[in-house]
């Protein structure tokens, strides 16, 4: 395994400039972000949220708590009841943050540095997911999740550190949230900015300098190998804030497939440093906006005629049942499109990242103990 990757990455790396990606089967992606990462701590939290006079429910993000077992098992079964035309299952490529703040040790103290909890080391304070890790660990065994890194922290800890030092209402709003074991909420602070970027710099600034990106990085590495027994193969920033740096680092720290969110339809490409480059292109958020089957279908169809994956782009808190039951509608849009899928177009392919990454690479890869030709041209 080791040396056919070595291979491809060769081969990846020999490549130079950007170059569009088309291919000639139905390739759908799932990504999905946030997993790992503590919100709102299920209810007794969030009575003492409002307890601390923060009112919720207004927003989506409100509801953000953290998966259970029993979420991840429902999600798993799901995709374990599906198949492609290779008769292999849907694959949720899952980005983890790796550390969450650590509420035992308060922020009192803190000066530059954010107290957290690495994720290999359990979760932080009164938090509880029992059989949580082990949920994690079968489905992936299973085929139906894929890890990927998204980053040591969501948040930008140089901004939390710098308004804790200044003072004020906002550090007021941040000991308050985390005095309740709830890190931040991030529609309610958006100053807090993103890990690798700080939203209160000036424009040209607000990217963190290289070294510290790559710090947090290798940080974050390190407990992905630790908590996954494997390096990194794929990441996504949080925010999707990313630039050269961050992408350096990551390919230093082991990463081959940088996500970018959605927007604009792009076909994926490598850059000069032979990472390939993927793009969100069919928006699937039933917990945080409307989603009409119809709409995903169209969105699917439009990629498949351009000869695009559908990377659908797909958040763990629209699987989250703590404090709203997202799980349930979430896991039914999701049954009606995965069948969708396979009876609209039966040369339908399931992939995830390192697929996707070998596909561009070498023009095929392996499933089921099977190789899998997938043509792929490329386009200036």
């Amino acid at each position: 395994m080791i040396t056919r990757l070595a291979r491809i990455f060769e081969r990846a790396t020999s490549s130079s400039g950007d170059r569009d990606l088309h291919f000639d089967r139905p390739l759908v992606l799932f990504q999905s972000d946030d997993w790992g990462r503590v919100g709102v701590r299920d209810r007794e939290g969030w009575d003492e949220l409002r307890a601390a006079g923060i009112g919720l429910g207004e927003s989506p993000y409100d509801f953000y708590s953290l998966e259970t077992a029993d979420d991840l098992n429902a999600l798993a079964d799901l995709l374990k009841r599906h198949s492609d035309s290779i008769r292999r299952n849907p694959s949720m490529v899952m980005n983890f943050i790796m550390a969450n703040v650590d509420f035992n040790s308060g922020l009192a103290s803190c000066e530059k540095e954010i107290p957290l909890v690495a994720l290999s080391d359990g979760l932080p304070g009164r938090w509880r997911r029992p059989n949580l890790f082990e949920a994690y660990r079968r489905g992936i065994e299973d085929g139906v999740f894929f890890p990927a890194l998204h980053g040591l922290t969501h948040f930008c800890a140089q901004a939390v550190a710098r308004e804790l030092d200044a003072g004020g209402e906002r550090a007021e709003l941040i000991r308050k949230i985390c005095n309740a074991e709830t890190p931040y909420i991030h529609w309610r602070m958006p100053w807090i900015g993103y890990e690798y970027w700080d939203r209160e710099m000036e424009a040209d600034l607000r990217f963190l300098p290289g070294d510290e990106q790559r710090s947090a990085i290798d940080r974050a590495a390190a407990i992905y190998r630790t908590f996954f027994g494997a390096a990194p193969f794929s990441a996504c920033a949080p925010g999707y804030r990313a630039n050269s740096d961050t992408h350096a680092a990551w390919f230093d720290a082991g990463v081959r497939v940088a996500q970018n969110g959605p927007g604009e339809r792009k076909a994926p490409h490598f850059d000069a440093q032979g990472m390939l480059h993927t793009f969100r292109t069919v928006e699937m958020e039933p917990a945080i906006a409307r989603v009409d089957l119809q709409r995903l279908i169209r969105d699917a169809e439009e990629c498949f005629r351009r000869g695009l994956p559908a990377v659908v782009s797909i958040h763990s808190i629209n699987f989250h049942s703590t404090l709203r039951d997202s799980r349930g509608p979430t896991l039914a849009l999701l049954d009606e499109f995965l069948t969708a899928l396979e009876r609209k177009w039966p040369t339908l392919l399931y992939v995830h990242d390192a697929d996707l990454f070998q596909i561009a690479s070498e023009g095929f890869y392996f499933a089921e103990g099977a190789r899998v030709e997938v043509g792929a041209t490329t386009r200036a």
